[in-house]
């Protein structure tokens, strides 16, 4: 799993979530290298199944 949040775009493009030490968020960073969009896309997939439906979700 990546060690931060991301938004990862048409499964070609990864766009990192970024925090400071002191919880700042930072100017997010992107990549389209092939090996950090690959492992992000089987990170999405892998947890996809184990999601709770939105109408599901209770807090």
């Amino acid at each position: 799993m990546p060690g931060n949040a991301f938004w990862l775009i048409d499964d070609r493009l990864v766009r990192w979530k970024v925090f400071s030490g002191d919880g700042e968020v930072l100017e997010p960073d992107h990549t389209d290298d092939p090996a950090a969009v690959k492992l992000c896309v089987e990170a999405f997939r892998s947890v996809w199944d184990l999601a709770i439906d939105d109408a599901d979700y209770r807090i």
